[in-house]
């Protein structure tokens, strides 16, 4: 890749942290909650149960497909009903699996990489799911903050990635998109007309039958040396003598 890009786009789940260790933790909060306050529901729904229910209000309402919050409220709404426990529990239910849905690991060198990336180029985060950066403790990092839930396109859906690129003021071009996922993150890039990078941390081979990325890293570490040595800042301004 022979440009230096002017903004990065960096998708979350699975790219900065591991999520299936954070959404069983969640569930299993969830259970607990139903447990205390919802006994007959989370006798009916345990772990699995409600696993398999949020599944199938999701083939049933595939309008939602962008929202994984309302398919989740749904799901628990849905639950509570048939069990006679009634909707008053649906928000704190929600909010006990969700509180710990955002208490994620992050991988080892995200931290310090995402400062590096932070401090050199406007970052914006670019996710299919319902993380709170905020919750999380990394809003800082990030400029523009663009879901498939508010904006009703998922990735690899062209308008998700374009919509981050009006809110950087940048050409798609511009902007250098980073994540995990082959489809959802470098096709859809590439189809945006977007740089893309791979963060390939478990080291897995490429489908022969996709358009490979732009660049290739096994941590986010790497790219932020990667750009360090071919794109580096340039140097801060002598202070003028007084």
């Amino acid at each position: 890749m022979n440009f230096a890009p002017r903004a990065l786009s960096l998708d979350l789940d699975d790219t900065l942290w591991p999520i299936w260790p954070s959404i069983e933790r969640a569930e299993q909060a969830l259970d607990a909650f139903l447990r205390e306050h919802c006994p007959r529901t989370a006798q009916r729904y345990p772990v699995h149960r409600m696993r398999r229910l949020r599944e199938q209000i999701a083939l049933q309402h595939p309008q939602y497909a962008h929202d994984f919050t309302h398919q989740r409220k749904l799901s628990l709404l849905h639950a509570l009903n048939e069990c006679g426990d009634g909707e008053t529990h649906a928000e704190a239910a929600f909010e006990a699996f969700y509180a710990t849905r955002n208490q994620v690991e992050f991988y080892p060198d995200v931290m310090a990489a995402l400062a590096r990336l932070s401090s050199a180029r406007p970052l914006a985060a670019l996710t299919n799911g319902n993380a709170d950066l905020a919750r999380i403790g990394i809003q800082s990092h990030f400029q523009v903050f663009v879901s498939a839930r508010e904006h009703g396109h998922a990735k690899p859906d062209t308008p998700i990635f374009h919509a981050t690129c009006e809110r950087l003021g940048l050409a798609p071009a511009e902007v250098l998109h980073i994540g995990d996922d082959p489809l959802l993150d470098v096709v859809g890039a590439r189809r945006a007309g977007m740089p893309s990078c791979w963060i390939n941390r478990k080291r897995e081979r490429w489908p022969v039958d996709l358009p490979r990325p732009d660049l290739e890293f096994d941590t986010l570490a790497g790219l932020a040396d990667w750009l360090d040595q071919h794109h580096p800042l340039p140097p801060l301004a002598a202070p003028e003598p007084r």
